[in-house]
């Protein structure tokens, strides 16, 4: 069967956030931000809540079963697991995340130096290297949550002036990506638009249900054990 982009072109994934404590006695995931892609969260069961950090200042917004929230790109956004959190995630632009369009927020030392970052925000395969590359995002969460609290936003703008100079050097391979995914699947309704207005329905002859189950069913995610889909994004006809 041909392939065939999920609406939009977007990303799905499900997560159980983690339970681990951090230094503040909180549990959860990793504090991060995209800087091109919305991301969604739809809460399917459990409660907690996602703390973001944003222009507008912090912000606490609890999760229950049915709650749908989402975080424009530099938002950093922390899940925060109270009873058995579970999220379905629907991202922007996928592929753009896995190739880059992520960034935690490490301190600034680590911030500053590609290499460390790389190695520091490399994709572990295990508890406690998830729960190391966790604690240290936290560490350079924490001021910039506090910094917001005191009314100060510029430690925030420094962490995005930071993120921005991490991913500048990507942006080659984000175009295509972006290309042949969200604007490919925005350009096909175009074209049954345009086809449909002349009474051309021929597309409707490549109609069918398209079935994907997880390709990584319990991976390590920035907020909890994630499952991953690999599915074409490129809606080849």
């Amino acid at each position: 069967m041909n392939a065939f982009p999920l609406p939009g072109g977007i990303g799905v994934s499900h997560l159980r956030a983690y339970d681990w404590a951090a230094e503040d006695g909180v549990c959860g995931g990793s504090p991060h931000l995209h800087l091109a892609c919305t991301e969604a969260y739809v809460v399917t069961g459990g409660r907690g809540a996602v703390q973001t950090l944003s222009a507008g200042g912090y912000d606490e917004t609890p999760l229950e079963a049915g709650v749908i929230a989402w975080f424009a790109p530099g938002t950093v956004h922390r899940m925060v697991q109270e009873d058995g959190l579970r999220v379905t995630v629907l991202m922007q632009n996928s592929g753009l995340p896995e190739a880059g369009d992520a960034v935690f927020t490490f301190p600034p030392d680590v911030l500053a130096d590609p290499a460390a970052y790389a190695e520091a925000a490399a994709l572990p395969k295990t508890d406690h290297a998830a729960r190391q590359r966790r604690d240290l995002a936290i560490r350079g969460y924490l001021p910039l949550r506090q910094a917001l609290r005191d009314g100060d936003p510029e430690p925030l703008r420094e962490f995005h002036r930071a993120a921005v100079a991490l991913v500048s050097p990507k942006i080659g391979d984000w175009v295509p990506r972006w290309r042949a995914g969200a604007l490919r699947a925005a350009e096909l309704t175009g074209a049954y638009l345009a086809a449909l207005a002349v009474g051309d329905g021929s597309h409707l002859e490549r109609s069918g249900v398209r079935v994907a189950a997880p390709s990584n069913p319990d991976g390590y995610g920035m907020c909890g054990r994630r499952a991953e889909y690999d599915i074409d994004q490129e809606g080849r006809q």
